[in-house]
């Protein structure tokens, strides 16, 4: 149905393939009856689609390219065009081959284990070529695209170095609450009977339950900036003894305004560390941030390209709010919409759509700053479990978050930047599958 493009940066032999006319229409949308059944917290159970016409794409012709820009609220302005990629070239080559295996790293038997245990066989090519030398302990700034598996890149070497040194402590700062619970599940797993325990520092928990995780000497702290610095503020958290610190998702931090407060965490560490940097983008700001805080550092980059390989991009034009939803809740009843992620602007704009699209019958779970902790938890699990359609949430979900087997990502409304594009889209197409990410322009 859509061909994606399999670029890839070893090289190889390149062929442009045209897509043709691409996504097209079939017929109009006639809006779904509310559903009356059960459906669980989140929503309704969902009814069949009732448009007329065969399975189509946006109820009324396809999305051609055009040129005009769009200019979110208070952001950049973005050409348009760059959110189409419907002729692609595909590299004819090889996948990675990686030069290890994960049995072959010296690392402890009982880590080995746990690796084992969570279905990790062949690294990735950052795991392949990072590994190495962050187990010797050297600083390392890897660059990747996401969904490359930064995550165990970091993890696995540092398990093991708490596993060799019995004092050694390790803090690791991300830009989000989802992202930094995603890297203490994965660090639970490696970590399974071993005796090394956690905390996890973010807003929205409570603050009290933390103060008292961390008297208990546990050795891994993960964090947002904003949480780690009250802590450290309030006398809960000290720092002088924690050697090892990991900056993940560094570009997302920046593009948040972390950067004071990254400044003064980082002030409170020990001088002689060991640093990991890890970002999708290696700006001229990043690079300066990086300079400053690592030695000798071993950059390693296996970014291949911005956008996701194998995304199918296109937009889809309107003219007012209620055509947008229109278009929406067509989309969503089309066969193969299974597991939707829906990109607004606001947090008050994410919560009325994830409400209205319940009222149609669609399955949606919603995230944004205003939801607690727990609430944003028990989204983002049941939009992994399936359990839930349609995820809806502000551009927190962004970075970071390996979510499977999403099908779909949607802009309603248009991101402030480019940047935010390709992080958004990149939620999709991941390990390998074809996704499909499409931008709303236009409408309000």
């Amino acid at each position: 149905m859509y061909q994606g493009n399999n670029e890839r940066s070893q090289g190889g032999t390149r062929r442009a393939v045209s897509l043709g006319g691409g996504l097209k229409g079939a017929g109009r949308y006639e809006p779904r009856r509310r559903s009356t059944g059960g459906g669980g917290s989140f929503g309704g159970s969902r009814a069949p689609h009732r448009g007329g016409g065969g399975g189509g794409g946006f109820g009324g012709g396809h999305a051609r390219p055009f040129t005009r820009s769009a200019r979110p609220r208070g952001g950049e302005s973005i050409d348009v065009s760059r959110f189409v990629n419907k002729s692609v070239v595909v590299e004819e080559v090889k996948a990675y081959i990686p030069t290890h295996q994960f049995s072959d790293f010296q690392i402890d038997a009982r880590l080995k284990k746990n690796i084992e245990h969570k279905g990790y066989k062949i690294p990735t090519a950052i795991q392949d070529q990072s590994l190495p030398d962050v187990l010797k302990g050297r600083d390392v700034i890897g660059i990747a695209n996401t969904g490359e598996g930064k995550t165990a890149a970091f993890l696995i070497p540092l398990v093991n170095k708490m596993l060799l040194d019995p004092t050694a402590k390790v803090l690791v700062m991300v830009p989000t609450r989802e992202l930094a619970l995603q890297i203490d599940e994965e660090f639970m797993g490696f970590a399974r009977t071993l005796q090394i325990y956690s905390v996890l520092l973010v807003g929205g928990a409570s603050i009290g339950m933390q103060i008292e995780r961390l008297r208990r000497k546990v050795r891994m702290v993960i964090g947002t900036p904003g949480r780690i610095k009250d802590l450290i503020e309030r006398g809960d958290l000290q720092l002088g003894d924690f050697h090892n610190l990991v900056l993940d998702e560094a570009d997302r931090m920046l593009d948040m305004g972390f950067l004071p407060d990254i400044k003064s965490i980082i002030s409170n560490l020990p001088r002689e560390r060991h640093t990991l940097f890890f970002s999708a983008t290696f700006s001229r700001e990043i690079e300066t941030l990086a300079n400053g805080l690592l030695r000798q550092p071993i950059k390693i980059s296996v970014k291949t390209r911005d956008t996701a390989k194998n995304v199918e991009q296109d937009v889809i034009r309107v003219k007012s709010k209620e055509e947008k939803f229109g278009q929406l809740c067509g989309l969503l009843s089309q066969k193969g919409y299974e597991k939707v992620l829906v990109f607004g602007r606001t947090k008050h704009g994410v919560e009325k759509l994830g409400v209205m699209l319940n009222k149609e019958g669609f399955k949606t779970a919603s995230i944004h700053g205003n939801k607690s902790q727990p609430q944003r938890q028990q989204a983002l699990k049941a939009f992994k479990d399936e359990k839930v359609q349609v995820l809806v949430a502000t551009d927190v979900a962004a970075r970071g978050l390996d979510i499977p087997n999403v099908t779909h990502v949607i802009n309603y409304e248009v991101p402030q930047t480019y940047d935010d594009y390709v992080h958004r889209i990149g939620r999709t197409g991941r390990a390998g599958k074809k996704g499909v990410a499409l931008t709303f322009v236009g409408g309000n």
